[in-house]
């Protein structure tokens, strides 16, 4: 009994060791307000660098990452100092259309990404945002806040450079030259997607979506109706053409399997797939036009019913490739400016600096 007590009191002094070293202070960013950082705040954005790079950082990468961290709040109480800010509301709306582009291929509400990720993933969204990127949902959050307000502020201060920032009739073919073989497109598919969300009563919204599908195939209603009704205030569904391509992400956007899949672009113009039940929605969708496989040049469109060409997307691309390298430059040299010792306290250096970024 008496070895049990003694493991587990040193057990519990491990974890107030490891708890008091995570909140030690190694700097203070003090240009607008007293804002400490500390080794759990290093601790945080090595993760996120980490599994963005699937390696573990030396204790010289740390430090790198302390220097940027500093740079970082500096321009930021900066840019504060000048009143530029960002609504809680329009952190809420990045955050949504960034992951609903990058998982859903189309704009949901949170609860509706929510319920997207906990059923492909069976993680919640805090989870799953921890497991990909080491951030929870509100760091990531704060990280997106801070970044945009951040830019803003360098905007200000180099407008005029910002501008002149572009790409060369030249590095933009010599990209294409080196990137030819992925300018193609593949079996595509536009379709007429309508989408009635459950709410709090499904079978209403499952009368409603069987109403909508029969209006559409006895053709009492066209597309065109359809998609006005939608943008109506309280309409209670959405609808809208998407594109999809042959692959398995497309499938995974339908909720249909692969196989599924393959035989739906089997169908020709004005096919109309019945109405499928998912957790949080019913939908159907209409097949408006087909598009074959090509290889596309300079002067083709990069999307069916597009009007940006493959010359135009590169340019594009490039160009902010160019924009936010000139961010990470001009970020620096600002932040160089301003990091004085009236603006910047650090509290730990050397040995000490050392041994606290050696976890």
């Amino acid at each position: 009994m008496k070895r049990f007590v003694i493991a587990l009191f040193t057990l519990l002094m491990s974890a107030a060791v490891f708890a008091q070293s995570d909140l030690q202070v190694l700097a203070v960013v003090k240009l607008n307000k007293n804002e400490p950082i500390t080794v759990k705040q290093i601790k945080t954005r090595v993760e996120m660098y980490e599994k963005q790079r699937s390696a573990v950082l030396s204790v010289d990468d740390r430090k790198k990452v302390l220097d940027a961290l500093i740079q970082e709040k500096l321009v930021l109480q900066a840019a504060q100092k000048a009143g530029l800010t960002l609504t809680d509301s329009a952190v809420e709306k990045m955050f949504v259309q960034q992951l609903s582009a990058q998982l859903v291929g189309r704009t949901v509400t949170q609860s509706e990404l929510e319920q997207f990720v906990k059923q492909q993933t069976n993680l919640s969204l805090d989870e799953f945002m921890k497991q990909q990127i080491g951030m929870s949902v509100a760091e990531y959050k704060t990280y997106l806040k801070n970044q945009t307000i951040v830019q803003q502020y360098i905007f200000s201060q180099r407008e005029n450079e910002l501008k002149a920032v572009a790409p060369t009739d030249d590095e933009i073919r010599s990209f294409y030259e080196l990137n030819k073989s992925s300018f193609v497109w593949t079996d595509m598919m536009k379709l007429f997607l309508v989408v009635v969300p459950k709410g709090e009563d499904a079978e209403a919204a499952r009368a409603k979506a069987n109403d909508l599908y029969t209006k559409l195939k006895d053709k009492k209603m066209s597309v065109n109706q359809l998609t006005v009704e939608s943008k109506k205030e309280n309409s209670g569904f959405q609808s809208g053409e998407i594109i999809i391509n042959k692959n398995t992400m497309s499938a995974q956007q339908l909720g249909i399997s692969y196989t599924d899949l393959i035989s739906l672009f089997g169908n020709e113009k004005d096919y109309l797939a019945s109405v499928s039940e998912f957790d949080t929605h019913f939908q159907f969708y209409m097949v408006v036009k087909k598009y074959d496989a090509k290889m596309l040049g300079l002067s083709d469109v990069v999307q069916p019913d597009s009007t940006t060409t493959v010359y135009d997307y590169i340019r594009s691309t490039l160009g902010e490739q160019k924009v936010m390298q000139y961010y990470t430059v001009a970020a620096q040299e600002i932040a160089v400016g301003l990091d004085t010792a009236d603006n910047v306290e650090r509290k730990k250096t050397g040995d000490a600096l050392t041994k606290l970024l050696s976890w």
